[in-house]
């Protein structure tokens, strides 16, 4: 818990903050730390604590986008298979992945208007519903007389919006809820929960199917779980009792005044351009690693294992990485290292699956998941902290949107560029080409963070130290 002091002087107050968690008597002793913030005023300062039932919303947070996730990808394991249920061809399974993601962008300004008004929680509720109507008729589609692809792509779009609700949200719950010790972590740990759950798509799918008959039981296998996961979305609290910093006790401006300054930073763009084209070539490589690799001769289970080696790998780096970022603030020097190892492994990674040895796809998607997991909070975190005092929602949500935007036209893309009439037949050869060439491309733009535009200030994490004597000198070159 935070503790804090106060005096005042000349209408002022002079507010000592100290975490007692670990700090002695004094304030000294292990990650002991004392900071002074001067509030303006007559008023007597707020007192900054966390609360536990903090924790109780960031593991719904956290189930809530496992699920949204496994529904995204729980036929992209099997497009052969479900190609076949529905009579179709896998790249029309594809679109079940595409609509998904477009499904993301038409949903974000809803959401962005859900979070500005109410938080985290109203817009939790809503995921929880559509992902529950989504995931039944879904199942209806695969159980008509005739299985309906249709009925199957109106549950996937339903889903598809519900994601947004709940992919955007950690920035703001970790500002709100967390003290700044803590964020890049909680914030971490929800927003990896996505693809987590993709992970268990890319394994868990292929052990439900075997045959084309099978992909029913597969969808009320998932709707099951996914109906029983909404359900503690409906008793989270809405915000905690008192502030737990000085930075979320901020009053934001109205949306259009945020957009408006966010769009006038340099920091924005320096991360919006790399985050959103790694998020759309992730989510695309994600969508399409088994039509990658089974042209090849790998199995469909081992395209499976491929796609989970490439975000379980992730979600280890991220927990190991998360925590030191919280503590050092080294963003910028980390974005700069991660988005070249991202890029170069895309690259590397056109001559993998020609190998035809499978151990090649499985070390590749190993390093991209771990440097692109490690980034994925990191980026997240520094924008909301550089573009302070825009809400950290509204930066979310627009790069996110852009992302998935981005993904739903890369694998449009590929689709159009696979070699039906290569060696092997239906390669996607060229499409790893363009991927590689447009990761490369877009690496120079994180690299220019503090040489474009100068030096960045982390304001949000200037109010919380209290370095800047006041809330409103933090805000400081930021206009309207």
């Amino acid at each position: 818990m935070t503790d804090l002091a106060s005096s005042s002087s000349s209408g002022k107050h002079q507010v000592e903050v100290r975490d007692s968690a670990t700090a002695g008597p004094d304030g000294s002793g292990p990650g002991g730390s004392h900071r002074t913030l001067e509030v303006e005023g007559d008023a007597p300062p707020p007192v900054y604590r966390t609360y536990k039932r903090r924790w109780f919303g960031l593991i719904q947070l956290i189930l809530l986008n496992i699920i949204v996730s496994w529904d995204w990808l729980s036929y992209a394991s099997v497009a052969n298979t479900a190609a076949t249920f529905y009579s179709t061809t896998p790249i029309t399974i594809n679109w079940l992945s595409t609509a998904f993601m477009f499904a993301f962008v038409f949903a974000a300004p809803f959401t962005l208007y859900a979070l500005h008004k109410s938080g985290p929680r109203l817009s939790i509720i809503v995921a929880s519903v559509l992902i529950l109507l989504g995931n039944w008729i879904r199942y209806g589609g695969t159980r008509a007389k005739t299985p309906n692809f249709g009925v199957t792509m109106l549950g996937q779009i339903l889903i598809g919006i519900a994601q947004p609700f709940v992919l955007t949200v950690p920035t703001q719950y970790s500002e709100l809820w967390f003290s700044p010790r803590g964020r890049v972590t909680a914030t971490a740990i929800t927003s990896l929960a996505n693809p987590f759950g993709g992970a268990l798509g890319q394994l868990i799918s292929p052990l439900f199917v075997n045959v084309p008959s099978d992909i029913p039981d597969m969808i009320l296998y998932i709707a099951i779980i996914s109906s029983v996961a909404t359900i503690p979305s409906f008793f989270i609290p809405a915000k905690p009792p008192t502030p737990v910093s000085p930075s979320s006790n901020h009053t934001f401006a109205p949306i259009r005044q945020q957009i408006r300054i966010l769009l006038r930073q340099p920091a924005f763009w320096q991360v919006f351009w790399p985050f959103t084209v790694f998020v759309g070539f992730f989510n695309s490589f994600s969508s399409l690693l088994t039509q990658i690799l089974t042209p090849y001769g790998f199995s469909e289970t081992e395209g499976g294992i491929a796609g989970a080696l490439l975000i379980v790998v992730g979600l280890v780096a991220a927990a190991i990485i998360s925590p030191i970022v919280d503590r050092s603030k080294r963003f910028v020097l980390l974005i700069k290292i991660l988005a070249p190892v991202i890029a170069i492994s895309y690259l590397v990674f056109i001559w993998a699956p020609p190998s035809r040895n499978v151990a090649a796809p499985y070390v590749v998607c190993a390093v991209i998941g771990a440097a692109s997991f490690s980034l994925l909070p990191v980026a997240l975190e520094w924008l909301a902290g550089a573009t302070w005092p825009v809400g950290p929602e509204v930066g979310s949500v627009l790069i996110w949107a852009g992302g998935q935007a981005l993904g739903g036209i890369f694998v449009i893309i590929s689709g159009a560029l696979q070699d039906n009439g290569g060696n092997p037949a239906g390669n996607l050869q060229k499409a790893l080409i363009f991927q590689a060439v447009v990761a490369l491309a877009v690496v120079p733009v994180p690299l220019s963070i503090g040489i474009i535009g100068g030096k960045v200030r982390n304001r949000r994490n200037e109010v919380d130290k209290g370095t800047t004597g006041s809330i409103n000198s933090a805000m400081e070159g930021t206009t309207v």
